[in-house]
């Protein structure tokens, strides 16, 4: 069996969809392949986005935004889309799914914080569903959580 491919697809390709490519190369290594796209790609990925990830000892820094195109998304297996609106080429047969997150460009490393956690719950979950036997790096749940939201009180 070939293994699967999952293509991230957000605007700007800069933020939402670099980090859950991140998160999907090192959690699945290579038992699944990653792609990730924008529908308007920006010129350079987000910095926040890139030092929220190297907190968790993840680099982005080699990606690129990169515009989404047809052949991209026939070629994936799962298409995971984070705000892309009707931009997004749907294809039959793909599987789509549509993860509502709040788009980090403009916010602070505090709000990108709280969408990269729950984008790495997601692909925890995704990389769980496609390739079990991959299995996920339990490092990623316990390096997610904040130490500084930890201590204050629920909002």
């Amino acid at each position: 069996m070939s293994k699967p491919s999952v293509l991230f697809v957000c605007v700007h390709n800069a933020g939402r969809s670099q980090m859950a490519a991140g998160f999907l190369r090192e959690l699945a290594g290579e038992r699944i392949e990653v792609r990730s796209a924008g529908s308007a790609p920006a010129e350079t990925i987000n910095p926040v986005a890139v030092d929220a990830m190297r907190e968790l000892d993840i680099d982005i820094t080699r990606n690129s935004p990169t515009l989404l195109d047809a052949d991209t998304v026939l070629a994936s297996d799962v298409v995971i889309t984070m705000g892309c609106g009707d931009t997004c080429p749907i294809f039959p047969g793909k599987r789509y799914e549509d993860w509502v997150l709040d788009d980090p460009a403009g916010q602070g490393l505090e709000s990108v914080r709280r969408i990269r956690d729950e984008i790495g719950t997601r692909v925890e979950a995704l990389v769980v569903d496609l390739a079990p036997d991959a299995g996920t790096r339990s490092t990623l749940s316990t390096t997610t959580s904040n130490p500084i939201a930890e201590e204050a009180p629920n909002d």
